[in-house]
């Protein structure tokens, strides 16, 4: 008697074992979007140490993003349009940078643990320059069409965000056309002045047609951005 309460003494252990559930491999949790702090969002950056007289060093910062475990940094010269990319584990690192010349800035969130990543906000700001006391506006962030884009002919908007660290925008020139030469040297048939406070204008475009079109930006020192050249094609 005492053997078969043994024996299912043991069996019932055995089932309750088969029974139990396992909990499998933990999930994935995805890396969050960091928060930019530093330099300041269409701002002059003041905070520089000069090393030359052509560049500064300036400090780039962000929040710590849950579940990432290192992060891009992507810097870009709105200037000349060129990139540069720089990979970090920490939430900051300091640049070498041109001086008086304004950039974009983002941050791309990542983990070894997956391959999805997340992309921080865009930020603008203006290294400053030594003795400068007025700057350019950025350049016109174009808005719509996007490059490349095809859509319907007809009236279309184009639209663009326009920004300046002194806040002096007077107002914008538009070029437009189907010439990229024309366009691109401000020689297109179609030129028009908008208001500072304003940042949109409407054409008109024919099926099948692919159009070029860029935006200046002024202020009131007579600086001026060039945005670049994009396109859109009409079906």
């Amino acid at each position: 008697m005492r053997k078969l309460g043994f024996y299912i003494l043991i069996l019932t252990s055995i089932v309750a074992a088969c029974g139990e559930k396992s909990d499998g491999p933990a999930p994935v949790v995805n890396p969050e979007k960091a928060v930019l702090s530093l330099p300041a969002k269409d701002e002059v950056c003041l905070n520089g140490v000069s090393v030359s007289n052509t560049e500064s060093t300036v400090r780039f910062e962000w929040s710590n993003a849950a579940n990432a475990q290192s992060y891009e940094l992507i810097i870009r010269n709105l200037l000349t349009n060129t990139q540069s990319n720089r990979t970090v584990n920490t939430n900051f690192i300091d640049v070498n940078l041109l001086k008086d010349t304004p950039y974009s800035w983002y941050v791309i969130s990542k983990s070894s643990k997956t391959t999805v990543t997340a992309e921080s906000e865009t930020w603008r700001f203006y290294n400053s320059g030594s003795g400068k006391t007025n700057y350019a506006p950025f350049p016109a962030e174009i808005v719509s069409p996007t490059y490349n884009q095809s859509l319907g002919s007809g009236s279309i908007n184009l639209q663009w965000k326009g920004a300046d660290a002194d806040n002096d925008i007077t107002g914008y020139e538009v070029y437009f056309g189907t010439s990229e030469a024309d366009v691109n040297n401000k020689l297109s048939s179609l030129s028009r002045t908008v208001a500072a406070n304003l940042s949109s204008t409407a054409v008109t475009t024919s099926p099948a047609t692919t159009y070029y079109w860029k935006v200046i930006t002024k202020d009131s020192k007579n600086n001026s951005s060039d945005s670049g050249l994009y396109k859109f094609r009409t079906n």
